[in-house]
């Protein structure tokens, strides 16, 4: 809860999904699953995606009209673009788990242009 008050101290304004590891003032504040507009595009979010077989085609289904959708849990990295949707995951900062290296996202929208960098951070 901390550290969701310290990114919305700075702002801009902050959305977020919670997690399976979460404590639970979170998991009442925040929605398991969340859709959000920024300029012109909607981006799903979701913390755990499900399994990986039918994963691509399960995110796009529960989020039929976003031109991304961000997703977490399994720590590995992902920037691709499937039929013309995004599909994304941070990898994570803090515990880099089975992932290559900790990472985060930053993404730059424009109108409906959508341009994901994802952003090693070495110790």
């Amino acid at each position: 809860m901390a550290v969701l008050d310290e990114l919305r101290a700075i702002g801009p304004p902050v959305q977020a999904v919670y997690g399976n590891a979460d404590e639970a003032a979170l998991r009442e504040l925040l929605p398991k699953e969340l859709v959000v507009e920024v300029e012109d595009v909607r981006i799903g979010m979701v913390h755990i995606p499900g399994p990986a077989a039918g994963r691509e085609e399960r995110l796009r289904r529960r989020f039929p009209d976003c031109a991304a959708i961000v997703f977490g849990h399994t720590h590995l990295p992902l920037v691709e673009r499937a039929d013309g949707v995004w599909l994304l995951n941070p990898g994570s900062p803090t515990e880099r788990r089975r992932g290559p290296f900790h990472s985060f996202l930053r993404l730059s929208i424009a109108g409906r242009r959508i341009r994901p960098r994802l952003v090693e951070i070495r110790p």
